[in-house]
């Protein structure tokens, strides 16, 4: 005996459900369903009268082969229907992505969206840096008038911790690359005899790049990260909320006193560098080339002029600025979750030192045309 049979019923159709629709009879009930043609429209009403057992498998089955794509049948279910049925007809959109044609993937963009997209986003990206620029502004331009802005207590610990606790770390990284800077030189002015020049290699070298240069990107890795990750942090917790909700500035409290410090910072940094990166120089002279420091000294002031020490001072509180800025700014920018927060952090220490080697590389293109 079928397991069912599609009778014609005036303009539609009825579908005589008979005998065993539990699972046991899934084999016989799945090759008919095959078998089974299926009006394309009209109405269809499915009699379970005589239906014995009916499992959610079979029903599932029966349903899905009768909604297929493409046809616009009217089903009704006579006959004390199974409840299974409303269970799974409230999965209708599931049962039509199983059953038909999978969903139309959307194309990717092309190089005209990618730019339109690139181009809105740094769009925002431009004015939420200005804006944060003008806060600031806003905040220093009150000092005038509120002195107690300035938050005094506050910049000095941000210059303890920003330019005495890298000490260390500075002097350091100082004095070992100009060891092998005077190292490499040795080798290749030797060559020539002109192993004084050493000297002057390592002043220029020292005075006018390297000392503020290593210095700005040491205070980069280390500070401008912890300026992103200690606001970052404070973010996440909603306490810059909490300052908001209690009439305080949060540019007032946590930027201005981050970056006024390493504004300060920075500067006397870059003079221990200075002196770390010459002793380093003088002592590799001296084991060597065997050059006294007495020589290195004069050859030294002969080697620099008045600008020369001035030239790489000045690039500090300009680096010191961006470093603050940059740091302050992603710090401000996270929301939602903890890796927001760490790459948020990392595209601050990769900003920084970014833009403070490209701020050295015009200021060596400006001193190049005012001969400084």
């Amino acid at each position: 005996m079928n397991a069912m049979s599609l009778q014609r019923e005036g303009e539609g159709w009825r579908l005589v459900l008979n005998g065993d629709w539990s699972l046991a009879a899934m084999t016989q009930i799945d090759q008919e369903l095959k078998a089974l043609t299926v009006p394309v429209s009209g109405m269809l009403i499915c009699d379970w009268s005589d239906a014995l057992h009916p499992g959610i498998g079979t029903v599932w089955a029966l349903l899905r082969r009768l909604e297929e794509p493409g046809a616009a049948l009217q089903i009704r279910h006579e006959g004390g229907p199974p409840h299974t049925v409303a269970l799974l007809r409230d999965f209708r959109v599931d049962r039509r992505t199983e059953g038909g044609a999978a969903p139309e993937q959307p194309s990717p963009p092309g190089l005209l969206a990618k730019l339109g997209r690139w181009t809105v986003l740094q769009g925002d990206e431009a004015r939420g840096v200005l804006g944060f620029i003008g806060r600031i502004a806003m905040v220093i331009g009150h000092v005038f008038s509120r002195p107690q802005a300035l938050r005094l207590p506050s910049v000095a610990r941000h210059i303890y911790e920003t330019g005495v606790n890298a000490i260390p770390i500075v002097s350091l990284i100082a004095f070992l690359i100009s060891v092998v800077v005077a190292y490499l030189g040795a080798q290749q002015l030797s060559k020539f005899g002109a192993t004084i020049y050493v000297v002057d290699l390592v002043a220029l070298g020292v005075l006018r790049e390297m000392g503020v240069m290593l210095t700005a990107i040491m205070v980069a890795g280390r500070s401008g990260s912890a300026f992103a990750a200690e606001i970052g942090t404070m973010q996440l917790n909603e306490e810059t909320d909490a300052l908001r909700a209690m009439g305080l500035n949060p540019v007032e409290l946590l930027v201005v006193p981050r970056i006024l410090g390493l504004i300060v910072a920075l500067p006397l940094l870059t003079v221990i560098a200075d002196a770390m990166g010459l002793t380093g120089g003088c002592l590799l002279s001296l084991l060597e080339l065997h050059i006294p420091p007495a020589q290195f000294i004069s050859r030294l002031r002969e080697a620099i002029s008045a600008t020369t020490f001035w030239a790489g001072l000045i690039k500090a509180p300009v680096f010191a600025l961006l470093i603050g800025a940059v740091g302050t700014y992603r710090g401000m920018q996270v929301r939602e979750s903890a890796r927001e927060l760490g790459r948020l952090t990392t595209v601050a220490v990769v900003q920084s030192i970014f833009l403070v080697i490209f701020a050295d590389a015009l200021f060596a293109v400006f001193y190049e045309r005012i001969d400084f």
